[in-house]
């Protein structure tokens, strides 16, 4: 009986193991100074490709948006004192991850415009090192880009529909201490997503914005093999995995109000749905192995104002909230270590001459701390915290 309990405990960890990403809103452009509010009815530069295409049919003429990022994570798991597994703690898991974006729009007619953009705001390195734990995980990484061509359409003055087709690419790695030694593993995958977005001018200093994102799947396909004499004297066992990564269908919508020359105001509300992903999204051999419903929905909400001290420069703030897609705090996955979000971000543009400009921005987002309760590597993530510092260039042509 202890056997088949151990190899159930694993069975579970890896299913928590493998499908390991954050799903970010910040890609490098000014919504990292505005922690992304008012991100779906802002449509200042071409990344609105990304936040809502719809919003190609207020730029003036080709633009072009490149963005450079760094992501910096402090997640440091420590293992209880009466996890089944004794020896190190892996200490922090995450360290640097770079990112980068570049979009371009231009219109074809007064009503019709059409644009392609390049960016990534899926996947995670985890670094776990020599741990107590390392043959189950040593290092995991995930990155995903998406190459997204959209078109927009100008119903009238005050209405613009705009859709986006995601050509996405996924790749896993996994690292594991075996044996006869580290042992690597990798996959990688295609999959489509769309977006649609609308966006309606109230007047000239009011506008909403509406976007919907569908899920995107990723399949990988990892064999492993996991020794457990350390814990039952049983032979190892030779585990074929099927990863199922998935990215939410999500729901957001944007106000923007320029209130005079000198302020704007906007704000956001989200929806990300999370709960789909509450049953096994792992296979090992023919059957399915479950995660007892532990996701939920996911809430977003933010608030940010823009500030044009002179007609160069443009100061940007703001803040936003993401509920955690945990039910519980408690019972939470080792390489998903999320909660309740709080983000905080500045950034500033300055403009170099009439058709370019150079941005910069800083996000620190505070995380709920997150516990995992699979007695075999029972620890804690105690408040993991992120640290954004993006650089764009802007120009019209």
């Amino acid at each position: 009986m202890k056997r088949i309990h151990s190899l159930a405990l694993l069975l579970c960890l890896t299913a928590s193991t493998q499908a390991s990403g954050l799903y970010l809103y910040e890609i490098a452009t000014d919504d990292v100074g505005l922690a992304g509010a008012g991100q779906a009815a802002r449509a200042q530069d071409a990344s609105t490709l990304f936040t809502n295409p719809a919003g190609m049919t207020l730029l003036p003429g080709k633009t072009m948006s490149l963005g450079g990022q760094m992501l910096y994570g402090r997640a440091k798991y420590g293992l209880n004192d009466d996890a089944l597994l004794n020896g190190n703690s892996p200490g922090n898991v995450i360290g640097w991850f770079p990112g980068a974006s570049a979009f371009y729009s231009q219109p074809i007619t007064d009503q019709l415009s059409a644009g392609i953009g390049l960016y990534g705001n899926y996947g995670l390195g985890l670094h776990f090192g020599d741990w107590a734990g390392d043959n189950l995980i040593k290092d995991s990484t995930l990155v995903a880009m998406t190459l997204m061509p959209s078109v927009a359409w100008k119903y009238n003055d005050a209405l613009s529909m705009g859709f986006g087709l995601g050509i996405n690419y996924g790749f896993l790695k996994l690292k594991r201490q075996t044996a006869t030694g580290e042992n690597e593993q990798s996959d990688h995958d295609w999959a489509l997503n769309s977006k649609f977005g609308i966006i309606y001018q109230f007047t000239p200093e009011t506008r909403a914005g509406l976007t919907y994102t569908s899920e995107t799947k990723y399949h990988f396909d990892i064999n492993g093999s996991v020794q457990l004499d350390q814990l039952t004297n049983s032979p190892s066992y030779t585990l074929p995995i099927a990863a199922t990564v998935n990215t939410p269908q999500q729901v957001m919508f944007s106000l923007y109000h320029d209130l005079n020359r000198q302020w704007a105001l906007m704000g956001d509300l989200g929806w990300q749905d999370w709960s789909a992903y509450s049953n096994s999204q792992i296979v090992v051999g023919e059957n399915r192995v479950g995660d007892n419903e532990r996701l939920r929905d996911t809430w977003h909400v933010a608030l940010g104002t823009q500030f044009r001290l002179t007609d160069d420069w443009t100061f940007n703030t703001g803040v936003a909230f993401d509920s955690s897609f945990y039910r519980n705090q408690n019972d939470t996955s080792l390489t998903m270590p999320s909660g309740n979000t709080w983000r905080w971000g500045v950034g500033a543009r300055y403009q170099l001459d009439a058709e370019s400009s150079i941005g910069a921005a800083f996000e620190y987002a505070y995380i709920e701390s997150s516990r995992v309760a699979l007695p075999l590597l029972q620890g804690e993530y105690q408040h993991p915290s992120l640290y954004f510092f993006a650089l764009n260039y802007n120009r019209n042509f």
